[in-house]
């Protein structure tokens, strides 16, 4: 089945067709690691991981480049602040992102680049564009000349207007136009920098995605995906540098992005200050939650972000393992196929909410099951749709435990235990002690044919 995705270069939903069908490339703008991360940050982490196992069950090779940017002013900021070496700061942060991710389910991609790593070949592309004209120096900067690049702006859609008023840009005297970028800039000694032949400095954050992309990827690659934030100037600038640095090769042929996250009507931005930081929702929230809240809008849309979401994302799946624990497992589901329902909304443009919904279909149908074999069929096909989402992988139990360790589930089971006692010897009192007790903690007890079941709230 062919897949589908939304270019935002062309503005059009295209037939996927790599450039190479034995070798897929895939590069996504990872995290600035000077904090934890938002919420926000988590969703392109989300998506595009799962477009990658996507794209890895439809050809044989599909390599995937998550960058790490270390050197950024954030990073010297909060170096500066805590008395400590970026590296220090980076390693910490990048370490922090990577468990979080990992909470979240998110598989980690075949390739982690870190600026730090590729400071040859920024220098040498910086170099290049130099040389083509595309560039020049000036008072210990290097700056790519906008105006050599006429098809600046395509990605975005914007003015000539828009883009100057949007840019990161200080208009500074050396610049020969106002929305001239720096691609390499001095550092004073109390900063970090390298050796290059503009003088000691670092460089600019576009030109490293862009060294790093082709270091890895190749000069032309199939696909470059991130936040619609990024589409200008991030995305737009490397667009311009990377393709005059290559002799006019096209940089990236589909080009994704997905919408922000809004809490109450306003972009998530750490610069506002209304963010919920990973590390932490992980800690308060199932992390198989928060990543169902994550993909229960379509990646392009933006995505409200509240308490209403993720209870009702807990609550869906406490509904999908209810059914799962009803079923008797057989055992291989991990070998199962995808289900046609669930892949084909996926090939169309990684669309969630209709993979979602055939997963609700598929418990609903599980639930009619009567025979073994139908019940079996039914756990295979429930737990293979929710692994092409990273959803369900858990066992009923682990999922109700909702994270208490053995000596919490041991005790909590002797109380059902007791209650069970003591209703058995009419003992009511005792029994709704029990129950209340349970209920303070946050833990609901389901009376079923099977037995006495709880889960936590």
């Amino acid at each position: 089945m062919p897949i589908q995705l939304y270019n935002s270069l062309t503005r059009r939903l295209e037939t996927f067709e790599p450039l190479d069908p034995q070798r897929v490339t895939l590069y996504v703008c990872g995290p600035t690691v000077y904090n934890y991360v938002h919420i926000g940050n988590a969703r392109p982490a989300v998506v595009f991981a799962m477009l990658w196992e996507l794209l890895k069950r439809h050809y044989p090779r599909v390599d995937y480049a998550r960058n790490i940017t270390d050197i950024d002013d954030k990073i010297n900021n909060a170096a500066r602040e805590q008395g400590v070496s970026i590296g220090v700061i980076s390693e910490k942060f990048a370490a922090a992102y990577r468990e979080d991710m990992d909470t979240l389910g998110v598989t980690r991609a075949n390739l982690e680049p870190h600026a730090t790593d590729h400071l040859p070949q920024i220098i040498a592309m910086i170099e290049r564009l130099i040389a083509t004209g595309h560039a020049y120096e000036a008072e210990g900067h290097v700056l790519f000349s906008v105006g050599s690049y006429p098809d600046y702006g395509l990605l975005s859609r914007r003015t000539t207007e828009e883009m100057l008023a949007g840019a990161r840009i200080d208009v500074a005297p050396y610049k020969r136009s106002p929305g001239d970028f720096v691609l390499w800039k001095p550092s004073t000694e109390d900063l970090p920098g390298w050796d290059s032949p503009w003088g000691r400095g670092r460089p600019g954050w576009h030109i490293e995605c862009s060294a790093m992309s082709a270091a890895h990827l190749g000069e032309t690659i199939d696909i470059h995906a991130g936040g619609v934030d990024l589409q200008f100037p991030h995305h737009e600038n490397e667009i311009a540098q990377s393709t005059c640095a290559h002799g006019g090769r096209p940089f990236a042929r589909y080009w994704l992005h997905n919408g922000m996250l809004n809490l109450d009507g306003s972009k998530m931005s750490k610069s506002v200050g209304n963010v919920f930081l990973v590390h932490d929702l992980l800690r308060q929230h199932p992390p198989e939650a928060l990543r169902y809240a994550l993909l229960s809008a379509h990646y392009r849309q933006p995505l409200d972000w509240s308490d209403t979401l993720l209870e009702r994302s807990v609550k869906t799946l406490d509904g999908l393992y209810g059914t799962l624990r009803d079923l008797p497992d057989p055992g291989d589901a991990a070998a199962a196929p995808i289900p046609d329902a669930v892949e084909s909304a996926l090939c169309d443009d990684l669309n969630t909410p209709r993979a979602l919904a055939a997963l609700a279909q598929i418990a609903a149908e599980a639930r009619k099951a009567h025979s073994i074999a139908d019940q079996h069929d039914a756990f295979r096909a429930l737990r293979a749709g929710g692994r092409a989402l990273g959803l369900l992988q858990q066992t009923p139990a682990e999922w109700f435990a909702r994270g208490a360790d053995g000596d919490d589930e041991a005790r909590i089971q002797s109380l059902i235990d007791e209650r069970i006692e003591a209703k058995k010897a009419r003992n009511f009192t005792r029994a709704d002690e029990i129950r209340d007790q349970l209920a303070a903690e946050g833990i609901v007890l389901e009376d079923t044919a099977q037995g006495v079941r709880w889960r936590r709230q």
